[in-house]
């Protein structure tokens, strides 16, 4: 029984997140379905975590166990030639049987976009969040440093999950600019739900002058979520990348 690694890269727009569920097509389902018919056997994938509807990958990882023959190369061709064009296996490797994509998971990069302008942009409505304002780019700045460290992020956390702590480590945290492009990137040894996009809402709260750097810093200290500002909408977020 071989243990398979794919990586995995697709735009969330029209799916209903990574997990397979009963209410719609997730992008687990029809890798899976896919890989059946390459292995010609059952297959389950193990993703290194969840991504919700709308929300796109540029590295999301997954694992799986087969007994098919072919090489990692053929599999590669495979599947690519099966998947819809909005989602590409960019990397399969052969990898030890204790490996887990979620388990073995050291850290995770992701990073939003905002489009900060007075007019739209056809071309970027489904990669990003909107926003006419103009936004302090250098108070966001300052704020978003206040999330590096080991801390408890229960301000950035929606209900409804299935965390057993609310402690995680933010090991980077960035924000740059490119013309109307905004880009705020974050790296942590693990995300609670809705966690980057709730940090994003308050963000901007800070770029729009709503509240102060220190304030945000003391929104996180409060560890309620109430305090915090909107959920960022999905379509600007991308897991950019999963190290083991």
């Amino acid at each position: 029984m071989r243990n398979i690694k794919i990586t995995i890269a697709y735009d969330g727009t029209g799916y209903h997140g990574w997990q397979r569920q009963p209410n719609g097509i997730s992008i687990q389902e029809v890798l899976e379905s896919k890989l059946a018919l390459i292995t010609n056997g059952k297959v389950r994938l193990i993703g290194s975590g969840r991504t919700d509807a709308g929300v796109h990958a540029m590295g999301q990882v997954a694992n799986f166990k087969t007994e098919t023959k072919i090489e990692c190369r053929g599999l590669l061709r495979g599947i690519n030639s099966l998947l819809p064009m909005d989602i590409a296996v960019t990397d399969v490797i052969d990898v030890d049987d204790e490996f887990h994509a979620r388990y073995r998971a050291k850290s995770k990069v992701y990073s939003y976009t905002i489009y900060n302008s007075s007019v739209r942009s056809p071309r970027h409505r489904n990669y990003s969040w909107h926003l006419f304002e103009k936004l302090d780019l250098e108070a966001m700045k300052t704020a978003a440093l206040y999330l590096l460290g080991t801390k408890d992020f229960s301000s950035f956390c929606a209900a409804g999950g299935d965390a057993k702590t609310y402690t995680r480590t933010v090991l980077d945290s960035s924000i740059v600019n490119d013309g109307f492009m905004i880009v705020f990137t974050i790296e942590a040894n693990g995300f609670l739900r809705y966690m980057v996009r709730n940090i994003v809402g308050t963000l901007v709260d800070v770029g729009k002058g709503r509240i102060t750097s220190e304030e945000f810093k003391a929104v996180i200290d409060t560890r309620d979520r109430k305090t915090a500002g909107i959920t960022a909408p999905p379509q600007g977020l991308v897991l950019k990348e999963v190290k083991y």
